[in-house]
């Protein structure tokens, strides 16, 4: 069935055609075989067991009732708010109430710097998309295979993004960031989370509705340029929960 819809955006009509998602979240699975950093202990999934009970039909119970332990920030797809920050208790729940975005997909190579860390520059990004009021923006880096689904990133110093972008950003208007790496920070920076911050405007003007989801992988089939964003959440009490996004294709 096509479920095609038309909608304004910036003034310009548009048309999404809504029976072909695109997942661009990793799946959550239990053990090792799953994308992991900054040292969290594996994703665990195990049946309650109380008394005569077990919450396992393989193992002869009546449901299959287990108990889940994770690291949003470590276990897989998740987005965050700027509550990742601050001492104060900023929930996600409270900060991403519109789960609908105008998004740009673009693909980049991050630059190797002199030190050899890989950066995704200022440079790479100005100009994008130039003639939209983007609402999200997803980078997807290169190389890119779906080992990125089970790549344990602890101790690897991956890419990520210089602050003066994610300033760049701010100034766009871009209130939702989409990457396949860890963080958008170093991984060990001492303490700086520079592109956090400028992301944020943290802590002079926080953006509370501003959210950034990291870990996520953008097959290759998908081309880049403009899509619909469906931000799907858990509605946990806490500054990042396990995240879904969804891609649907303007026709």
């Amino acid at each position: 069935m096509i479920q095609v819809v038309t909608f304004t955006h910036g003034g310009k009509p548009y048309r999404v055609d809504f029976s072909k998602p695109q997942d661009i979240s990793v799946p959550l699975v239990s053990g090792p075989d799953t994308v992991n950093c900054f040292y969290a202990p594996f994703l665990e999934m195990e049946p309650v067991r109380a008394g005569d009970f077990v919450g396992s039909v393989r193992e002869g119970g009546v449901v299959n009732y287990y108990h889940v332990k994770m690291n949003p920030h470590g276990n897989g797809t998740h987005t965050e708010c700027v509550g990742h920050l601050a001492p104060e208790h900023y929930s996600l729940q409270d900060s991403l109430r519109r789960f609908h975005f105008m998004a740009g997909l673009h693909t980049v190579y991050p630059t190797r710097m002199p030190d050899g860390d890989r950066v995704i520059t200022l440079e790479q990004l100005e100009g994008l998309f130039p003639d939209v009021a983007l609402e999200a923006l997803i980078l997807r880096t290169m190389p890119n295979s779906d080992d990125k689904c089970r790549r344990h990133y602890s101790g690897t110093n991956p890419p990520y993004l210089a602050a003066d972008a994610a300033a760049w950003m701010v100034e766009r208007g871009i209130l939702h960031l989409l990457i396949d790496l860890p963080s958008v920070d170093r991984e060990e920076d001492g303490g700086m989370l520079a592109a956090h911050k400028a992301f944020w405007q943290y802590p002079e003007k926080p953006r509370m509705e501003a959210t950034i989801t990291e870990l996520i992988f953008v097959n290759n089939s998908l081309l880049d340029g403009l899509y619909l964003l469906n931000l799907q959440i858990c509605s946990l009490s806490l500054d990042a929960s396990p995240s879904k996004p969804v891609l649907f294709s303007l026709i």
